[in-house]
């Protein structure tokens, strides 16, 4: 298991596949703001509501000069069909080997009913433009996060 990362550390570099099936490498995200949030599962109400409130307010975020990517284990095919039922706007980047959410700290043992698993953290990262990371939040609670980001964004 990672260490957890805090802000102020560099992020992990990092490749990932998108749901349009373009590469995506820490380099092509240099110069630029990057929200950076992991979600456990496609088409799952949380995970649904929360990439919706992302998506609404995309051109928010774009004005404020920062890409919003959700990731998660799910494959590419996956997201894109999640993408195209929701008509969500943001980039899905498919970890299916579990790289990044293993670099970045979010996979963790859950306890559900008393049954323990392993399983996504839903947490988000603002990552500056030279690569730091700003923001973290931890155990996401869905309703006004986006909301609370896109603040996040607009003082950074």
């Amino acid at each position: 298991m990672a260490k957890e990362l805090t802000e102020g550390a560099k992020a992990p570099a990092f490749t990932v596949m998108l749901d349009n099936g373009e590469q995506l490498k820490t380099a092509d995200l240099l110069g630029r703001k990057v929200v950076l949030y992991f979600y456990p599962k496609d088409d799952t109400p949380g995970c649904t509501k929360e990439a919706i409130a992302f998506s609404a307010d995309i051109a928010k975020f774009k004005r404020a000069g920062a890409s919003i990517i959700g990731v998660s284990r799910d494959s590419v095919a996956k997201h894109q069909k999640f993408k195209d039922k929701h008509e969500l706007k943001v980039d899905l980047g498919a970890d299916e080997d579990g790289a990044i959410t293993e670099a970045f700290g979010v996979w963790v043992e859950k306890n559900m009913y008393g049954r323990k698993y392993m399983g996504i953290e839903r947490a988000t990262f603002l990552i500056d433009e030279k690569g730091v990371i700003r923001k973290v939040w931890r155990k996401v609670k869905v309703a006004g996060h986006a909301e609370a980001v896109l603040d996040a964004v607009k003082t950074l």
